[in-house]
Protein backbone atom coordinates (compact mmCIF):
# COMPACT_ATOMS: atom_id res chain seq x y z
CA UNK A 1 0.00 0.00 0.00
CA UNK A 2 1.41 3.62 -0.76
CA UNK A 3 2.49 5.54 1.56
CA UNK A 4 -0.10 8.40 2.66
CA UNK A 5 0.69 12.32 2.09
CA UNK A 6 1.29 14.30 4.99
CA UNK A 7 -0.84 17.10 5.02
CA UNK A 8 1.22 20.11 2.90
CA UNK A 9 0.04 22.57 6.01
CA UNK A 10 1.62 20.67 8.51
CA UNK A 11 4.75 19.07 6.54
CA UNK A 12 5.48 23.24 6.47
CA UNK A 13 4.31 23.23 10.67
CA UNK A 14 2.41 25.86 9.48
CA UNK A 15 -1.32 26.74 10.22
CA UNK A 16 -3.92 26.33 8.03
CA UNK A 17 -4.64 30.38 7.68
CA UNK A 18 -0.83 31.27 7.22
CA UNK A 19 -0.61 34.28 4.62
CA UNK A 20 1.94 34.04 2.23
CA UNK A 21 4.56 35.28 4.36
CA UNK A 22 4.40 32.67 6.83
CA UNK A 23 4.40 29.95 4.32
CA UNK A 24 7.64 31.01 2.36
CA UNK A 25 9.42 31.98 6.07
CA UNK A 26 8.79 28.10 7.60
CA UNK A 27 9.48 26.77 3.83
CA UNK A 28 13.13 28.20 3.38
CA UNK A 29 13.82 27.48 6.87
CA UNK A 30 12.78 23.27 6.12
CA UNK A 31 14.52 23.54 2.85
CA UNK A 32 17.59 24.83 4.50
CA UNK A 33 17.55 22.48 7.18
CA UNK A 34 16.86 19.47 5.10
CA UNK A 35 18.97 20.49 2.05
CA UNK A 36 20.90 17.88 0.26
CA UNK A 37 24.31 19.71 0.72
CA UNK A 38 23.89 19.88 4.32
CA UNK A 39 22.44 16.64 5.02
CA UNK A 40 24.79 14.10 2.35
CA UNK A 41 23.89 10.79 2.24
CA UNK A 42 21.14 10.94 4.54
CA UNK A 43 17.97 9.57 2.85
CA UNK A 44 15.54 10.70 5.54
CA UNK A 45 16.31 14.39 5.06
CA UNK A 46 16.04 14.20 1.32
CA UNK A 47 13.01 12.85 1.83
CA UNK A 48 11.72 15.55 4.05
CA UNK A 49 13.30 17.98 1.41
CA UNK A 50 11.01 16.84 -1.11
CA UNK A 51 8.36 16.58 0.84
CA UNK A 52 8.36 20.59 2.08
CA UNK A 53 9.71 21.40 -1.61
CA UNK A 54 5.97 19.67 -2.50
CA UNK A 55 3.89 21.59 -0.13
CA UNK A 56 5.62 24.75 -1.07
CA UNK A 57 4.44 23.99 -4.76
CA UNK A 58 1.32 24.04 -4.62
CA UNK A 59 0.63 26.19 -1.10
CA UNK A 60 2.48 29.12 -2.99
CA UNK A 61 0.34 29.10 -5.77
CA UNK A 62 -2.87 30.86 -4.66
CA UNK A 63 -4.72 28.41 -7.42
CA UNK A 64 -3.21 25.43 -6.42
CA UNK A 65 -3.51 26.42 -2.51
CA UNK A 66 -7.57 27.19 -3.64
CA UNK A 67 -8.02 23.75 -5.15
CA UNK A 68 -6.01 21.70 -1.77
CA UNK A 69 -7.87 23.96 0.29
CA UNK A 70 -10.97 22.54 -1.03
CA UNK A 71 -10.39 18.82 -2.32
CA UNK A 72 -6.84 17.80 -0.44
CA UNK A 73 -4.83 15.77 -2.26
CA UNK A 74 -7.52 14.82 -4.55
CA UNK A 75 -6.98 17.44 -5.92
CA UNK A 76 -4.04 16.84 -8.11
CA UNK A 77 -4.56 13.19 -8.28
CA UNK A 78 -6.62 11.29 -11.39
CA UNK A 79 -10.00 12.33 -10.71
CA UNK A 80 -9.21 14.96 -8.20
CA UNK A 81 -11.34 17.61 -7.88
CA UNK A 82 -14.77 17.46 -6.27
CA UNK A 83 -15.04 13.47 -6.93
CA UNK A 84 -18.17 11.78 -8.33
CA UNK A 85 -21.44 11.11 -6.93
CA UNK A 86 -20.97 7.08 -6.58
CA UNK A 87 -23.17 4.98 -4.88
CA UNK A 88 -25.14 3.51 -8.26
CA UNK A 89 -22.35 1.34 -9.24
CA UNK A 90 -25.09 -1.66 -9.26
CA UNK A 91 -27.03 -0.33 -11.92
CA UNK A 92 -23.91 -0.05 -14.17
CA UNK A 93 -24.26 3.21 -15.53
CA UNK A 94 -22.16 6.70 -14.48
CA UNK A 95 -24.81 9.32 -12.24
CA UNK A 96 -23.06 12.06 -14.30
CA UNK A 97 -24.74 10.97 -17.49
CA UNK A 98 -27.84 11.68 -16.58
CA UNK A 99 -26.73 15.15 -15.29
CA UNK A 100 -25.62 15.16 -19.01
CA UNK A 101 -29.01 14.04 -20.86
CA UNK A 102 -30.72 16.57 -18.62
CA UNK A 103 -28.80 19.79 -18.46
CA UNK A 104 -26.62 18.91 -22.01
CA UNK A 105 -23.41 18.28 -20.70
CA UNK A 106 -20.31 19.83 -18.26
CA UNK A 107 -20.39 17.15 -15.87
CA UNK A 108 -17.60 15.31 -17.30
CA UNK A 109 -18.69 11.10 -17.05
CA UNK A 110 -19.35 8.44 -19.40
CA UNK A 111 -15.49 8.21 -19.70
CA UNK A 112 -15.53 10.58 -22.56
CA UNK A 113 -12.33 12.69 -23.14
CA UNK A 114 -13.61 16.79 -23.03
CA UNK A 115 -13.50 17.59 -26.98
CA UNK A 116 -12.38 21.48 -27.96
CA UNK A 117 -9.08 23.35 -27.37
CA UNK A 118 -7.06 22.18 -24.11
CA UNK A 119 -4.35 23.99 -22.28
CA UNK A 120 -0.79 21.73 -21.88
CA UNK A 121 0.29 20.82 -18.45
CA UNK A 122 2.78 23.18 -16.45
CA UNK A 123 5.40 21.81 -15.51
CA UNK A 124 8.26 22.49 -12.51
CA UNK A 125 11.67 22.45 -12.71
CA UNK A 126 13.75 23.17 -9.49
CA UNK A 127 17.30 24.86 -9.91
CA UNK A 128 20.20 24.92 -7.11
CA UNK A 129 22.59 28.31 -6.91
CA UNK A 130 25.37 29.20 -5.30
CA UNK A 131 25.11 31.97 -2.98
CA UNK A 132 26.81 34.42 -5.28
CA UNK A 133 24.79 32.91 -8.50
CA UNK A 134 22.02 34.20 -6.81
CA UNK A 135 23.32 37.61 -5.47
CA UNK A 136 24.48 38.76 -8.82
CA UNK A 137 22.76 36.73 -11.32
CA UNK A 138 23.52 34.23 -14.09
CA UNK A 139 22.84 32.39 -16.72
CA UNK A 140 21.73 28.54 -16.51
CA UNK A 141 21.26 26.55 -19.11
CA UNK A 142 18.00 23.73 -17.72
CA UNK A 143 16.97 21.12 -19.42
CA UNK A 144 13.57 19.13 -18.82
CA UNK A 145 11.16 16.69 -20.35
CA UNK A 146 7.76 18.07 -22.21
CA UNK A 147 4.73 17.02 -24.15
CA UNK A 148 5.24 18.26 -27.76
CA UNK A 149 3.94 18.13 -31.08
CA UNK A 150 5.00 14.71 -33.11
CA UNK A 151 7.04 16.52 -35.68
CA UNK A 152 6.09 13.99 -37.91
CA UNK A 153 2.60 13.86 -38.20
CA UNK A 154 2.64 17.73 -36.68
CA UNK A 155 0.43 16.22 -33.98
CA UNK A 156 -2.44 15.03 -36.25
CA UNK A 157 -1.63 11.07 -35.29
CA UNK A 158 -1.66 10.46 -38.56
CA UNK A 159 1.13 9.01 -40.94
CA UNK A 160 3.14 11.10 -43.33
CA UNK A 161 0.38 11.93 -46.57
CA UNK A 162 -2.66 10.74 -44.67
CA UNK A 163 -5.09 12.24 -42.65
CA UNK A 164 -7.48 11.32 -39.68
CA UNK A 165 -11.44 10.43 -40.48
CA UNK A 166 -14.29 11.66 -39.29
CA UNK A 167 -16.17 8.83 -37.52
CA UNK A 168 -18.64 7.40 -38.83
CA UNK A 169 -20.54 6.16 -35.99
CA UNK A 170 -20.82 8.83 -34.25
CA UNK A 171 -20.59 12.12 -36.48
CA UNK A 172 -17.88 13.22 -35.34
CA UNK A 173 -19.17 14.62 -32.30
CA UNK A 174 -17.36 11.82 -29.68
CA UNK A 175 -20.37 10.83 -28.21
CA UNK A 176 -23.47 8.25 -28.80
CA UNK A 177 -26.86 8.22 -27.04
CA UNK A 178 -27.65 4.48 -25.24
CA UNK A 179 -30.39 3.77 -23.58
CA UNK A 180 -29.61 2.68 -19.53
CA UNK A 181 -31.37 1.56 -16.75
CA UNK A 182 -31.82 3.53 -13.98
CA UNK A 183 -32.96 4.01 -10.78
CA UNK A 184 -35.77 6.64 -12.20
CA UNK A 185 -36.48 4.19 -15.34
CA UNK A 186 -34.87 3.64 -18.69
CA UNK A 187 -33.25 7.15 -20.05
CA UNK A 188 -31.86 8.07 -23.12
CA UNK A 189 -27.88 9.18 -21.82
CA UNK A 190 -24.85 9.83 -23.99
CA UNK A 191 -21.63 8.14 -23.29
CA UNK A 192 -18.30 8.66 -25.74
CA UNK A 193 -18.23 6.63 -28.44
CA UNK A 194 -16.37 3.48 -28.69
CA UNK A 195 -15.22 3.54 -32.14
CA UNK A 196 -13.09 6.42 -31.65
CA UNK A 197 -12.24 6.50 -28.19
CA UNK A 198 -14.75 10.00 -28.03
CA UNK A 199 -12.23 11.52 -30.68
CA UNK A 200 -14.33 12.34 -32.97
CA UNK A 201 -11.69 10.79 -35.75
CA UNK A 202 -10.24 7.57 -36.51
CA UNK A 203 -6.46 7.34 -37.50
CA UNK A 204 -6.51 4.55 -39.96
CA UNK A 205 -2.56 4.38 -40.41
CA UNK A 206 -1.54 6.05 -37.30
CA UNK A 207 1.79 8.12 -37.24
CA UNK A 208 4.99 5.84 -36.73
CA UNK A 209 7.26 8.05 -34.29
CA UNK A 210 3.94 9.09 -31.82
CA UNK A 211 2.10 5.53 -32.24
CA UNK A 212 -1.03 8.10 -33.39
CA UNK A 213 -0.67 10.06 -30.14
CA UNK A 214 -0.21 13.14 -32.29
CA UNK A 215 2.36 13.57 -29.40
CA UNK A 216 6.08 12.65 -28.05
CA UNK A 217 7.64 13.47 -24.99
CA UNK A 218 10.79 15.23 -25.92
CA UNK A 219 14.21 16.59 -23.48
CA UNK A 220 13.97 20.62 -24.11
CA UNK A 221 17.49 22.91 -22.89
CA UNK A 222 16.74 26.56 -22.55
CA UNK A 223 18.81 29.33 -21.75
CA UNK A 224 17.46 31.27 -18.57
CA UNK A 225 18.39 34.22 -17.15
CA UNK A 226 18.08 34.48 -13.78
CA UNK A 227 18.11 38.11 -12.17
CA UNK A 228 20.52 39.28 -9.64
CA UNK A 229 18.94 39.37 -5.75
CA UNK A 230 16.84 36.13 -6.65
CA UNK A 231 16.62 34.57 -3.41
CA UNK A 232 15.77 31.14 -2.25
CA UNK A 233 11.79 29.45 -2.39
CA UNK A 234 11.31 31.94 -4.86
CA UNK A 235 10.29 31.25 -8.51
CA UNK A 236 10.72 32.03 -12.09
CA UNK A 237 7.59 31.50 -14.67
CA UNK A 238 8.34 31.43 -18.31
CA UNK A 239 5.03 31.68 -20.29
CA UNK A 240 3.97 29.13 -22.77
CA UNK A 241 7.48 26.78 -21.97
CA UNK A 242 5.21 23.68 -20.51
CA UNK A 243 3.82 21.14 -23.01
CA UNK A 244 2.30 21.42 -25.91
CA UNK A 245 -1.96 22.30 -25.71
CA UNK A 246 -4.06 20.03 -27.81
CA UNK A 247 -6.60 20.76 -30.50
CA UNK A 248 -5.54 24.24 -30.68
CA UNK A 249 -5.42 25.05 -26.86
CA UNK A 250 -2.19 26.98 -25.72
CA UNK A 251 1.00 25.56 -24.33
CA UNK A 252 1.38 25.43 -20.54
CA UNK A 253 3.82 26.97 -18.55
CA UNK A 254 7.79 26.39 -16.94
CA UNK A 255 8.06 26.86 -13.45
CA UNK A 256 11.83 27.05 -12.14
CA UNK A 257 12.09 26.89 -8.11
CA UNK A 258 15.26 28.00 -7.06
CA UNK A 259 17.15 26.76 -4.20
CA UNK A 260 20.49 28.75 -3.17
CA UNK A 261 23.06 26.96 -1.18
CA UNK A 262 24.11 28.51 1.84
CA UNK A 263 27.36 30.53 2.32
CA UNK A 264 30.58 29.76 4.47
CA UNK A 265 30.77 33.11 5.88
CA UNK A 266 27.38 35.45 5.12
CA UNK A 267 23.75 34.47 5.97
CA UNK A 268 21.13 36.31 4.16
CA UNK A 269 17.38 37.61 5.07
CA UNK A 270 15.82 39.27 2.43
CA UNK A 271 18.49 41.85 1.04
CA UNK A 272 20.27 42.22 3.91
CA UNK A 273 22.88 40.20 4.69
CA UNK A 274 24.67 39.55 8.20
CA UNK A 275 28.45 37.89 9.08
CA UNK A 276 30.67 38.00 12.64
CA UNK A 277 33.97 39.17 12.62
CA UNK A 278 36.48 38.03 15.15
CA UNK A 279 38.56 41.13 16.89
CA UNK A 280 41.20 40.82 19.37
CA UNK A 281 41.03 42.50 22.50
CA UNK A 282 43.68 44.52 21.68
CA UNK A 283 41.78 45.89 18.78
CA UNK A 284 38.40 46.57 20.33
CA UNK A 285 39.94 48.40 23.49
CA UNK A 286 42.30 50.80 21.30
CA UNK A 287 39.98 50.57 18.18
CA UNK A 288 41.87 49.38 14.59
CA UNK A 289 41.48 49.13 10.72
CA UNK A 290 40.40 45.47 10.22
CA UNK A 291 39.18 43.86 6.98
CA UNK A 292 36.16 42.69 6.39
CA UNK A 293 34.37 40.46 4.25
CA UNK A 294 31.43 41.79 1.48
CA UNK A 295 30.11 40.76 -1.69
CA UNK A 296 32.80 42.13 -3.89
CA UNK A 297 35.69 41.33 -1.57
CA UNK A 298 37.57 42.12 1.72
CA UNK A 299 37.82 45.66 2.43
CA UNK A 300 39.38 48.01 5.41
CA UNK A 301 36.65 49.13 7.65
CA UNK A 302 37.62 51.31 11.24
CA UNK A 303 36.11 50.35 14.54
CA UNK A 304 35.91 52.38 17.22
CA UNK A 305 37.97 52.43 20.68
CA UNK A 306 36.15 51.23 23.30
CA UNK A 307 34.28 48.50 20.74
CA UNK A 308 32.42 46.11 22.78
CA UNK A 309 31.79 42.17 21.83
CA UNK A 310 28.54 41.44 20.53
CA UNK A 311 28.66 45.22 18.55
CA UNK A 312 27.28 45.37 15.11
CA UNK A 313 27.89 48.13 12.15
CA UNK A 314 26.08 48.68 9.72
CA UNK A 315 27.50 49.28 5.62
CA UNK A 316 24.31 50.36 3.43
CA UNK A 317 23.99 49.52 -0.05
CA UNK A 318 26.62 46.79 0.45
CA UNK A 319 23.89 43.90 0.47
CA UNK A 320 22.07 42.13 -2.15
CA UNK A 321 20.36 44.13 -4.95
CA UNK A 322 17.35 44.47 -5.00
CA UNK A 323 15.83 42.22 -8.12
CA UNK A 324 14.85 44.46 -10.88
CA UNK A 325 16.76 47.58 -9.68
CA UNK A 326 19.64 48.58 -11.37
CA UNK A 327 20.85 50.80 -8.17
CA UNK A 328 18.73 49.99 -4.70
CA UNK A 329 20.65 47.23 -2.46
CA UNK A 330 20.65 45.77 0.95
CA UNK A 331 22.97 46.34 3.87
CA UNK A 332 26.05 44.38 5.38
CA UNK A 333 25.79 44.12 8.87
CA UNK A 334 29.13 43.12 10.66
CA UNK A 335 28.96 41.79 14.28
CA UNK A 336 31.97 41.64 16.26
CA UNK A 337 33.37 39.16 18.73
CA UNK A 338 36.24 40.20 20.78
CA UNK A 339 38.50 36.97 21.37
CA UNK A 340 39.77 37.19 24.83
CA UNK A 341 43.61 35.96 25.11
CA UNK A 342 44.20 32.63 26.31
CA UNK A 343 47.75 30.80 27.41
CA UNK A 344 49.26 33.86 28.86
CA UNK A 345 52.46 33.56 29.96
CA UNK A 346 53.49 35.27 33.32
CA UNK A 347 54.74 38.41 32.19
CA UNK A 348 51.39 38.61 30.12
CA UNK A 349 49.46 38.14 33.37
CA UNK A 350 51.59 40.48 34.94
CA UNK A 351 51.01 43.22 32.86
CA UNK A 352 47.33 42.85 33.10
CA UNK A 353 46.95 42.77 36.75
CA UNK A 354 49.11 46.22 36.79
CA UNK A 355 46.37 47.35 33.86
CA UNK A 356 43.42 46.50 35.78
CA UNK A 357 44.82 47.90 39.00
CA UNK A 358 45.53 51.18 37.10
CA UNK A 359 42.20 51.30 36.62
CA UNK A 360 40.77 50.51 39.64
CA UNK A 361 39.10 47.39 38.41
CA UNK A 362 38.23 43.98 40.45
CA UNK A 363 36.36 40.97 39.85
CA UNK A 364 34.96 41.60 43.41
CA UNK A 365 33.69 45.08 42.54
CA UNK A 366 32.44 44.59 39.28
CA UNK A 367 29.95 41.68 40.89
CA UNK A 368 29.17 43.93 43.33
CA UNK A 369 27.40 46.62 41.02
CA UNK A 370 25.74 43.86 39.24
CA UNK A 371 23.89 42.18 41.84
CA UNK A 372 23.17 45.50 43.21
CA UNK A 373 20.55 46.24 40.28
CA UNK A 374 18.64 43.44 41.43
CA UNK A 375 18.80 43.54 45.15
CA UNK A 376 18.32 47.26 46.24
Amino acid sequence: MAEAKRDYYEALGVDRSADEAAIKKAYRTLAKKYHPDINPGDAEAEKKFKEVNEAYAVLSDPEKKAKYDQFGHAAFEAGGGGGGFGGFGDFGFDMSDIFSSFFGGGFGGGGSARRGPVRGDDINVRLTLSFEEAVFGVKKEISYQRVQKCSDCAGSGAEKGTSPKTCTTCGGSGRVRVQQRTPLGMMQTQKACDACGGKGKIIEKPCQSCRGNGYVRATKKLDVSIPAGIDDGERIVLRGQGSDGRDGGPAGDLYIYVSVRPHAVFEREGTDIYCEIPISFTEAALGAEIDIPTLEGTEKYSIPEGTQTGTTFTLRQKGVPVVNSKTARGSLHITVTVEVPKNLSGEQKDLLRKFAESRGESNTKGREKFFKRFFK
